[in-house]
């Protein structure tokens, strides 16, 4: 007997929303979609375009998306200091990499063992917020406003308030391209990062036991799970996808800016999450939609650059879907939702009969 294939609904939401951008920049302006091979700076062959740049910063939310996934199915809540946490996994690694000298002409440690200290550091960071959440039971965005407040001047503290600047042309392969390859690094950084979850959802119990946490944190107790392990260590994973954010964004520029480095991403990671059809109050969860949530909004960013809008006026684009996500997802609006459908589904049944 064949297996029947499922559609998964909740994929509907950011598919719709693709449609909808695609619909609107082939009407509006059909070059948006053009991809071209040119040569960066090094000489190499690059490919560039707006998909490009979708699929390139798309990437970093996308590995942001998968930890702030997991965070809002346990909390009910969301981690509102990653961009905060992003700059200071940054710093680490530039400090690590630049040692005592914040220019130097060869890097002062290998690359893997900068990013292995910013990981340790990030997820101690994101320890000190599970504890507050999972133990002293403060609300998630509470809890998290400690280190969206003072994460940024932690990362200027780290190096001294000094910018330290890497020479070392390698360095840039991370946020960038690697020679010889035409698709930007983060976009196979994410990737790997995609599979690495895939797996450890598919075989460990972590995304039941997330789940059941989130729905009902009493009932899940009963059923031998510990609620207070289950919240802290999806915050422990939000802080490893937070050091990957951060080797990507400091390895773009091979130098860091405090105040503006990840500026709002947390908004956008969150938005990605909702706009992948998951309850911003917690319980089920679909990881594939979050990802393709935060391509989307990728996608919206650059169309609305490509338009000219000034990046002053895009958090208004977006909390305009804010809103609309927000009273989609209402129990009111999904009860009226699912009353018209039993009622053309009964309509169409009785047709049927006839």
């Amino acid at each position: 007997m064949k297996k029947k294939f499922t559609f998964n609904k909740q994929l509907l939401i950011p598919l719709a929303a693709i449609l909808l951008l695609t619909v609107f920049n082939l009407i509006a302006d059909p070059s948006f979609f053009a991809i071209k091979l040119d040569q960066n700076s090094a000489g190499d062959p690059v490919l560039s375009g707006n998909l490009i740049t979708i699929l390139d910063y798309g990437s970093e939310l996308a590995i942001l998306a998968i930890g702030m996934t997991l965070v809002t199915a346990a909390t009910g809540g969301q981690d509102i200091s990653v961009g905060a946490t992003i700059a200071i996994a940054g710093s680490v690694i530039l400090r690590v990499l630049c040692g005592t000298d914040s220019r130097p002409e060869t890097l002062q440690a290998p690359v893997i063992v900068a990013f292995l200290v910013a990981c340790v550091v990030s997820m101690v960071f994101g320890a000190f917020n599970g504890v507050l959440v999972a133990h002293f039971k403060i609300q998630p965005m509470v809890a998290t406003l400690i280190l969206f407040t003072a994460g940024r001047s932690i990362a200027a503290w780290i190096n001294n308030n000094e910018l330290p600047v890497i020479s070392e042309p390698s360095f840039a392969y991370y946020g960038n391209f690697i020679p010889g390859i035409p698709v930007p690094t983060p976009f196979f950084i994410a990737i790997i990062c995609m599979i690495i979850t895939a797996l450890v959802l598919r075989f460990t119990t972590l995304g039941l036991y997330t789940q059941s946490v989130g729905i009902n944190e009493n009932s899940s107790k009963l059923n031998g799970i510990n609620p207070v392990f289950v919240k802290f260590i999806t915050f422990v994973i939000l802080g490893l996808c937070v050091a990957v954010c951060g080797l990507i964004k400091v390895s773009r520029i091979s130098t860091i800016n405090y105040s503006v480095i990840a500026k709002d991403i947390e908004m956008d990671a969150i938005l990605a999450v909702a706009l992948g059809g998951n309850a911003l109050s917690g319980g089920k969860f679909n990881m594939t939609a979050s990802i393709l949530g935060a391509y989307v909004i990728q996608y919206l960013t650059t169309t609305l650059y490509k338009f000219q809008v000034q990046s002053t006026a895009l958090p208004a684009y977006k909390a305009v879907v804010v809103i609309i996500l927000v009273v989609a997802s209402a129990p009111v609006v999904r009860e009226w939702v699912a009353g018209v459908w039993k009622k053309r589904k009964a309509k169409h049944q009785v047709k049927e009969a006839n």
